[in-house]
């Protein structure tokens, strides 16, 4: 059976939902069987209320540029057929699951489906590889050389294609995403896939010439000498030629 799995993140008008803010973006990237599919899911959504300017300051997304997007109440049925069924893969995932299951609750009282999701949180499984070391996203990116030269701002189908690419690496594999960004519609984000290939050749093998031998003996010689007998190579080549005889 096929592992389908959503790599999700949010951006919203604030760090509190239970101090009444609100998701602005969602962004979701497919992975089946660990490889991208290219089947996202992508969406602005207007919040009903100011964003905050702390909030503006790391992703840039204004009320005037969200004053025509749809409610949460107009998408939420096609988010969740988007993620219905997967793992889901998210950085920190109580703050998006807390955002996401809060809006859930105004739009249906008590339907969490979230709760039914299998979740991997890639903030908690950093931590536990790189204690006492930065494992924010930039961070993890750095660490395993993935490319986010275009994250000025946060943005959360572009940082879900990064989580994507981090997360592949953090668990063995090797994927890299180049992103195409026209910064004047940050709403239509795309990107491209392009996988590492190493070209594995056979190395050449150059054997010692009897002139190269006879330097390196000498030298080693030199070695033990001056080590008093001490020199491990001589020491046990010499024992493995003994134990032959």
């Amino acid at each position: 059976m096929a592992l389908r799995q959503i790599v999700l993140d949010t951006e919203t008008t604030g760090l509190n939902p239970q101090k009444g803010h609100r998701i602005i973006e969602i962004g979701a990237v497919e992975l089946i069987n660990r490889r991208l599919t290219g089947n996202n899911y992508h969406q602005y959504i207007n919040p009903e209320r100011k964003v905050e300017t702390g909030a503006f300051n790391v992703h840039g997304i204004s009320d005037d540029f969200l004053k025509d997007k749809p409610t949460f109440k107009q998408v939420v049925t096609e988010l969740i057929a988007f993620i219905d069924g997967a793992e889901l893969i998210i950085h920190n995932a109580p703050f998006d699951v807390g955002f996401i299951n809060h809006e859930l609750e105004r739009v249906k009282k008590n339907w969490q489906p979230l709760t039914h999701c299998t979740i991997i949180d890639t903030l908690a499984m950093a931590r536990q590889r790189h204690a006492g070391q930065k494992n924010n996203l930039d961070a993890l990116c750095k660490r395993y050389n993935v490319n986010n030269s275009q994250r000025d701002l946060h943005g959360a189908l572009l940082d879900a294609q990064i989580l994507a690419d981090v997360y592949l690496a953090m668990t063995g594999g090797q994927v890299s995403l180049a992103f195409a960004d026209d910064r004047n519609t940050r709403d239509e984000a795309r990107y491209e896939i392009q996988r590492n290939v190493r070209n594995a050749q056979k190395l050449a093998v150059i054997l010692p010439n009897e002139t190269e031998l006879a330097a390196h003996e000498e030298m080693l010689n030199q070695i033990d000498k001056s080590s008093q007998g001490q020199c491990l190579y001589v020491k046990n080549n010499s024992l493995i030629t003994s134990s032959t005889i």
